[in-house]
């Protein structure tokens, strides 16, 4: 029998990418790509935190500014608003708005569909100036 090195879990993308938005709302401000991957235990390999910080950075997730010959990353966004922005990205993809939308509503819970309506309902309210 031959002994294997037990692999480490293998994380998916947005599983990495919130662990990376959630050390950066830790920080006490803008952070660097290696204070990250420190924050997260050194694990990661810095171009990996790169690479996630890059991903987040187009999708408007996170803003950066030069720091000598590197950047400081600032998360412009928490775990919801990365979610609403995957949510109207796929919505954006589709050819027929009208159907996904009501798609969507109809599979809301009881508890979700009147969470909608009052958010709608107050969202409305604020544009009638």
């Amino acid at each position: 029998m031959t002994d294997h090195p037990q692999r480490a879990r293998r994380r998916g993308q947005g599983e990495l990418e919130a662990l990376v938005l959630s050390a950066l709302r830790e920080a006490d401000g803008p952070a660097t790509a290696g204070w990250v991957q420190e924050h997260l235990g050194g694990d990661l390999a810095y171009t990996t935190v790169i690479t996630i910080l890059t991903r987040l950075l187009a999708k408007g997730a996170v803003t950066r500014e030069r720091a000598g010959r590197s950047f400081a990353w600032t998360s412009a966004s928490d775990q919801a608003g990365l979610a609403a922005h995957k949510m109207r990205k796929v919505l954006d993809s589709e050819s027929d708005r009208e159907a996904v939308l009501a798609s969507f509503v109809t599979g809301l819970g009881p508890d979700d569909e009147r969470l909608l309506r009052e958010l709608l309902g107050g969202a409305k309210g604020e544009g009638e100036d």
